[in-house]
Parts: structure tokens; C-alpha cells; sequence
């Protein structure tokens, strides 16, 4: 159900200040796209603020046991070269995901980027933590602006703007 499926863009990268803030945003910005109707929450299971909206998912279906975390990941081996904590967190992450796909067994030159355009061509809503110009998060806002999905940037007080392609797009 693509009209009230949300998916999650971000970066791996997330300073400890930006991290408080977006573990404080999400909850009830997912509240309420709950009470819009969104059950179906895509990530794509990287680092950084992937980890952080499944976890922040996995909450909310707590509370409403209609949600469902989709995991959309670019390859088998994604977690080859991650630290032993990370792996261990993504793991439980997929032990708990409604669905799991996996779009390659190996990695390959452009599986992120097909990762990214299959979580977006799956959502009608996509939420963004982007603040920088460059990359793969302003990559696929700029692709579901495009594809005129609805975008939800994740940008605190202190950044104002991402300064991307993102930005421009509106």
C-alpha cells in the first residue's frame, strides 16, 4: 500500500547533538504520520539515522500494533565491515522487521543508490535527516522530489538548511 507507506533517508554520520534531537523529533513526528494514516515505514537499514528510524518504528508499533518496519537493504554483506555493536543492533533490527528484503547477495558499484530509489519508489512520503550537499541522502530527496513524493526534512534549528539540491527542489 505505496499511499501510506513512509520511507527514511539519512546520513550514517550524526553529531552527538544532531542525534539527541532527532531521538526527541521522531516519535511524534511518526505519531502523527500514523494519525494520517502511514502504517508502513521503509528503511533501508544503514547506520547512523537508518538505525535511528527503525528503532524510532519499532517504538511507535509498540503503542499501534497496525505499523509495519520494511527493511529494503542493498546487499547481503552490508554489515561486512561494521563494528561488532553495530552489527549486533541491525540484527536484532531485522529479528523484528515485518519484512526484509534483500535487493543483491553481494556488494556492487551502485547497490546503495538502487537501494535508495526502491525506497522511494515504494513510499508516498519520505522522511529526510539531510545537512549536507553532497551524497547519497541528498541524492534520494532530491530523486523523491522529483518523482513528486511528499518530503519531510529533518534539519535542526542550528543547520537551518542542508544547502542541497534538496533545499532548491521544494
Amino acid at each position: 500500500m505505496k499511499l501510506y507507506s513512509c520511507c527514511f533517508t539519512g546520513h550514517r554520520t550524526i553529531p552527538p547533538e544532531d542525534e539527541l534531537w532527532l531521538r526527541q523529533a521522531l516519535p511524534p513526528l511518526l505519531e502523527n504520520l500514523f494519525d494520517r494514516g502511514f502504517q508502513t515505514y521503509l528503511c533501508g537499514g544503514a547506520r547512523g539515522f537508518d538505525t535511528l528510524a527503525a528503532q524510532a518504528v519499532l517504538a511507535l508499533r509498540e503503542r499501534h500494533p497496525a505499523v509495519r518496519l520494511a527493511l529494503i537493504l542493498p546487499c547481503a554483506q552490508q554489515t561486512k565491515a561494521w563494528p561488532a555493536e553495530d552489527t549486533a543492533l541491525y540484527n536484532f533490527i531485522k529479528t523484528q522487521a515485518d519484512q526484509v528484503t534483500v535487493l543483491s547477495p553481494r556488494y556492487y558499484a551502485g547497490c546503495m543508490q538502487r537501494r535508495n530509489r526502491a525506497l522511494v519508489d515504494g513510499a508516498a512520503l519520505c522522511v529526510a535527516y539531510c545537512t549536507r550537499p553532497q551524497g547519497g541522502t541528498a541524492y534520494t530527496v532530491a530523486y523523491a522530489r522529483h518523482t513528486g513524493k511528499e518530503v519531510h526534512l529533518l534539519i535542526p534549528a542550528n543547520k537551518k538548511t542542508c544547502n542541497c539540491p534538496c533545499d532548491r527542489l521544494k
